[in-house]
């Protein structure tokens, strides 16, 4: 195994309601239309990469919906410690999962080490812009309510900040993408049945122990309504999934690397002028 960087104590998740979260989930019948997505997402980049991968790991807190798609693949738990070994693995996929991570880069860096010389990692996981219209109409019900404010949504990296954790992590040549999937509920009370049915309830350690007033949801309800129907049907509700996707490679010498500044053998004037067409 692995062992994850030392840290505090956790301040973001609490790691047994997410556990409990995620538990019932399966219980009430898990939904996986984000999970489905993310797949496909993945498939393609793979398709896309001339390289057959044959000792593949998978991070997920979802193991139900991802070992049958990679029935070879070895898939553990999105723990604070991997359950990873050193340089075993020529693909490591974090799924949907590290938006949840007290350590995200400590989690990027377990799976860098587990990768062989030239292995692949990708992660997929939500991205700022998610459930934005919720987050809004929630804050403003509860301000108008009760007058004050509670952590009720996670907040989610921006794109570009993600992105630099590859970096950071030392793998080579990171790209970091993203797609936005809308959706359409026909309420609130509907959304919120998806996300408990997800596994993407209120996991935060800093949240409201006690349930939320009748007053506050109905008014975030109705604020939601409002705020952000459907274009397509105004009886129903909007809601936006950002879906960010980063990849790196374990480095290796037989990988492209950037020239060195000052190493052009051409000025960049001359080579511009070499690319136009006769007149």
């Amino acid at each position: 195994m692995i062992p994850a960087r030392q840290s505090p104590t956790p301040r973001l998740t609490d790691r047994p309601a997410l556990m409990r979260n995620r538990q019932r989930a399966g219980r009430i019948g898990f939904v996986d239309v984000l999970h489905r997505i993310v797949a496909d997402e993945i498939e393609l980049r793979l398709a896309e990469v001339n390289r057959r991968f044959t000792d593949i790991a998978i991070v997920t807190g979802a193991p139900g919906f991802w070992q049958p798609l990679f029935p070879q693949a070895r898939v553990v738990p999105d723990a604070p410690d991997l359950d990873l070994a050193l340089g075993a693995h020529d693909l490591v996929i974090h799924a949907m999962a590290l938006h949840w991570a007290e350590d995200p880069v400590g989690q990027i860096v377990q799976c860098a080490r587990a990768l062989r010389p030239d292995g692949l990692f990708i992660a997929a996981l939500p991205g700022g812009r998610t459930l934005s219209e919720l987050r809004e109409a929630l804050a403003r019900a509860e301000a108008e309510v009760s007058g004050g404010l509670s952590p009720r949504v996670l907040p989610m990296g921006e794109i570009r900040d993600l992105g630099a954790l590859l970096a950071r992590a030392g793998l080579a040549l990171p790209v970091a993408d993203q797609i936005v999937q809308p959706a359409s509920y026909r309420s609130l009370i509907h959304l919120g049945h998806d996300l408990r049915a997800m596994g993407e309830g209120n996991a935060l350690a800093a949240r409201l122990r006690r349930p939320t007033r009748r007053a506050v949801l109905l008014r975030a309800a109705q604020l939601y309504a409002e705020s952000h129907p459907d274009p397509d049907d105004p009886q129903r509700i909007r809601a936006t999934y950002e879906l960010v996707f980063l990849t790196g490679w374990a480095p290796d010498a037989s990988q492209q690397k950037p020239l060195r500044p000052g190493s052009a053998k051409m000025p960049l004037a001359e080579a511009l002028a070499s690319t136009r067409k006769p007149q």
